[in-house]
């Protein structure tokens, strides 16, 4: 499939989900005129609802990009939720043990976040390296280790923040917060949860991760043994060693996400089972953009639009925001059926003969 096709696919799925979506509002008995302008308003209407949408989308930017990644070199990891949540802890313990070491002042801030996320980085690719290994050496299943790791990251951290690490007085299972001077600056947008400087790191790792992909012999062994482990083989390439490095790699990128989210949006870690699912909702994303990671920073915006204008909905009107939920779930839908539309267009014509 051509970059236009996919194109033409993804802008196909969403506008037909949207319609269904409408749809239903309708049938429910709601205002789809009102529920569409809601979506809008909530999504792009000013300048909180943009800065709630891009803060939505740094994150799904970073996890879609993980998510692709792994998809794109033809190995399954499903466990982007876990290396993410590994990733955001481990960030705020290392922040939080290291800054009584260092003034408090700007500078230190800034060298706390940067250590902060290289101990991500590093906490959630062994995190993620480890169904590599059992699926190179072993012949493991990488989507099931990969979700159980899920379920092993989310109790463990939750004990964690709920008992060792818990910070003192919290009545919520919170760690404590971290200190003032560490965080994103805040400008253009006066959001509290969003800094553009993060919105600028995820777009810079889909920029390197873009390159490592597709200018690199390293990207290249990655996709070669993922799709042909024989012909990655018999040209010299450690296919084993590769599917290793490809699941690092796109549990590294997992912790940076993790690292945005606990330094831009949270201040402290709180019980992983409540932050949201972005590990998850990146796989629709990567899919979306047919796992390439350029086309991960649009598909994010679309679902970070739709994540706010639900956050928006939920508050501002009394139609279910749930029927958010059933249009991404439709978008999804539709681009898993590519065909679908292949079909339609050479019945009508528009897709030139069949072959």
């Amino acid at each position: 499939m051509t970059v236009l096709e996919r194109l033409a696919l993804a802008a196909a799925s969403t506008v037909l989900a949207l319609c269904i979506g409408l749809v239903v509002v309708a049938a429910a008995g709601y205002d789809p005129v009102a529920f569409l302008a809601n979506v809008f308003e909530g999504s792009f209407g000013d300048a909180s609802a943009t800065a709630r949408t891009l803060k939505f989308t740094t994150v799904l930017v970073l996890t879609g990009v993980a998510v692709a990644i792994a998809f794109r070199a033809g190995v399954f990891n499903i466990g982007v939720q876990g290396q993410f949540v590994v990733g955001g802890f481990v960030t705020v313990v290392t922040i939080l043990w290291l800054a009584p070491m260092l003034p408090a002042s700007p500078a230190a801030g800034v060298v706390l976040m940067v250590l902060g996320t290289f101990a991500a980085v590093v906490a959630a690719g062994l995190y993620a390296a480890l169904p590599g290994v059992l699926k190179a050496y072993a012949g493991a299943n990488e989507i099931i280790t990969t979700i159980m790791l899920n379920f092993v990251a989310t109790g463990v951290v939750g004990y964690l923040v709920e008992g060792p690490f818990r910070g003192e007085g919290n009545r919520a299972p919170n760690t404590a917060r971290l200190p003032e001077y560490v965080s994103l600056p805040r400008v253009v947008f006066e959001n509290p949860d969003f800094s553009v400087v993060g919105f600028a790191v995820a777009l810079l790792v889909v920029a390197l991760v873009a390159v490592l992909m597709v200018r690199t012999t390293v990207g290249y062994d990655m996709v070669t043994s993922g799709y042909q482990q024989a012909a990655a083989t018999y040209s010299g390439v450690d296919a084993k060693r590769t599917i290793v490095t490809t699941m690092t790699l796109s549990g590294m990128v997992a912790g940076v996400a993790g690292a945005v989210f606990a330094i831009m949006i949270q201040g402290y870690y709180s019980d992983p089972a409540g932050i949201g699912t972005y590990g998850f909702d990146a796989i629709a994303v990567s899919l979306l953009a047919a796992n390439n990671p350029l086309g991960v920073v649009p598909a994010s915006l679309l679902f970070g639009g739709l994540d706010s204008a639900g956050s928006y909905i939920s508050i501002n009107s009394d139609v279910p925001v749930q029927l958010i939920d059933g249009i991404v779930g439709l978008v999804v839908l539709f681009v898993a059926a590519p065909e679908l539309f292949r079909m339609a267009a050479r019945r009508t014509g528009l897709g030139g003969e069949e072959r």
